[in-house]
């Protein structure tokens, strides 16, 4: 398996551990069932579990970018060691802001965004 498709799979898994700290969010602040309902009217969450909401979607986002761009240099063979650190850029970055939103850390949440957003570009360069 080329390694950008490794760093891929472990940005779905990251992806997934997103969606499961939502869910714990959601049973701290409103309960059982309305985590498990029909998520129809859901509150908003305050502190954390909010940020750990938007986290989640900008996670989702950009996972679609990352996604489209590693399978491009795959189908057509450009893989090589800028798109490898691509993936590594993506994968770290998004680790590293999933750590400071939710945590409440606002600049370092952008530069690493940033770091996430130029590992997708690299690749894309390769690409060009």
């Amino acid at each position: 398996m080329k390694p950008e498709l490794m760093y891929l799979t472990w940005s779905v898994l990251l992806a997934i551990v997103h969606m499961l700290i939502t869910v714990v969010a959601l049973f701290g602040h409103s309960g059982l069932m309305v985590t498990v309902g029909n998520r129809a009217n859901l509150p908003e969450l305050p502190g954390w579990g909010g940020r750990a909401v938007r986290a989640n979607d900008n996670m989702a986002q950009n996972l679609v970018l990352f996604a489209a761009v590693v399978l491009a240099v795959v189908v057509t063979g450009t893989t090589n060691p800028t798109t490898l650190l691509g993936a590594q850029l993506f994968f770290w970055g998004r680790i590293a802001y999933a750590v400071c939103y939710i945590g409440g850390l606002p600049w370092l949440r952008t530069g690493s965004w940033l770091v996430s957003i130029a590992g997708v570009l690299l690749i894309v360069w390769q690409l060009s």
